[in-house]
C-alpha cells in the first residue's frame, strides 16, 4: 500500500477552484492531475472511494492503496482480527478483504475432523485417508482415550483403540474365550488361538497335523494311540480308525478287533459281519468247532 498521487497545501498565490470557481488563495486546496480545486470539491469529484467503507477518502486523510483499490488508513485493517495492517505483511483476498498472515495461515489450514478447528503449521497431528486430526482429537470412539499416533483399527466412521477393538469386534477363542487378535484357526466353526488347539496328552500344537477328538478333547497321533485307543485282541496294536488301514472296528464282550484281525483261530478265515462261534476264549467259524 502506499500515498495517494496528489498534493495537498494552502494557496500562496491567486487560483480560482478548478470546479466551483472560488478563490483559493490564503484557502486549504489540493492539487492532482495539474488541477487546483478546494477541499470540498476535491472530495465531491476526485477522491477516491475506501473499498472497505465505501467514503470518499478526504484530502485531511491518509490514504493507502494496493491493486487500484483504495483505504482510509484506519480502514486497513484483517477482516478476520480487525488487526491494523498499515505496514504490516497481508492478503487481498474475496470482496476484497485484506486479511493479516496469521488469519490467512488459519484459513487456508486443514480443518480437524475432531474439533474442527484449523490445523496451522507446528500443530501434531494424525492424517487417515484425507482426513486430519489435532493429535490429542483423535480419540477411540468407544472408550474415548486418545489414540494419537498409536495402533488404531477403522470401521467405517469411528476408530478404535487396540482393546476395545478386540473386546468389541475380535473372535472369541472357544477354549480360553479371550479375543483371537491375529492369526487362529477354525474347527468345527469355531475359532481357536493357534497356542490352544493343543493335544490333551503332550499338549503340543495341533494346527496343520492328523488328530483326532474324543469327548470335546484332541489327541495328537501318537498321543491317541498310547493313550486313549483300545488294543486289538487279535494283534495287540491300538485300533486308529483313520490313522492305520483299517477304519471298522469288531466289538464283542468287553474286547475289540480291527476288522482284519477278526478271524477264525483254526483256519484264519474272516469273521467280520460273518457268523462266528466263542469256544474257550477264542474266535472260530461256524465250521471249524466240528472239526476239533
Amino acid at each position: 500500500a502506499g500515498p495517494g498521487s496528489y498534493t495537498v497545501g494552502t494557496m500562496s498565490e491567486r487560483f480560482d477552484c478548478h470546479y466551483c470557481r472560488d478563490p483559493l488563495q490564503g484557502k486549504k486546496y489540493v492539487q492532482k492531475e495539474g488541477r487546483h480545486c478546494c477541499v470540498k470539491c476535491f472530495e465531491k469529484f476526485c477522491a477516491n472511494t475506501c473499498t472497505e467503507c465505501k467514503k470518499p477518502i478526504g484530502a485531511d486523510s491518509k490514504e493507502l492503496h494496493f491493486k487500484n483499490r483504495y483505504w482510509h488508513d484506519n480502514c486497513f485493517r484483517c477482516f478476520k482480527c480487525y488487526t491494523s495492517l498499515v505496514n504490516e505483511p497481508f492478503m487481498l483476498r474475496e470482496n476484497n478483504k485484506v486479511w493479516c498472515s496469521n488469519c490467512t495461515a488459519k484459513e487456508d489450514a486443514p480443518r480437524c475432523k475432531g474439533c474442527f478447528k484449523p490445523i496451522i503449521a507446528g500443530d501434531q497431528n494424525v492424517e487417515y485417508k484425507k482426513m486430519v486430526w489435532h493429535k490429542d482429537c483423535f480419540t477411540c470412539s468407544q472408550c474415548k482415550q486418545v489414540i494419537g499416533s498409536g495402533s488404531f483399527f477403522p470401521k467405517g466412521d469411528d476408530f478404535y483403540c487396540v482393546s476395545c477393538h478386540e473386546h468389541k469386534f475380535a473372535k472369541t477363542c472357544a477354549k480360553c474365550k479371550n479375543p483371537i487378535t491375529s492369526g487362529g484357526l477354525t474347527y468345527q466353526e469355531k475359532p481357536w488361538h493357534s497356542e490352544c488347539f493343543i493335544c490333551s496328552n503332550c499338549k503340543k500344537p495341533l494346527g496343520g497335523k492328523r488328530f483326532t477328538a474324543v469327548e470335546e478333547e484332541f489327541y495328537c497321533v501318537e498321543c491317541y494311540k498310547e493313550c486313549v485307543a483300545k488294543k486289538c485282541a487279535g494283534c495287540k496294536n491300538p485300533i486308529t480308525a483313520g490313522f492305520g488301514r483299517g477304519t471298522s472296528v469288531v466289538n464283542y464282550e468287553d474286547e475289540s478287533w480291527h476288522d482284519y484281525c477278526f478271524k477264525c483261530t483254526k483256519c484264519a478265515r474272516g469273521l467280520a459281519n460273518k457268523r462266528f462261534v466263542c469256544h474257550n476264549g477264542k474266535i472260530y467259524c461256524a465250521e471249524c468247532p466240528k472239526r476239533l
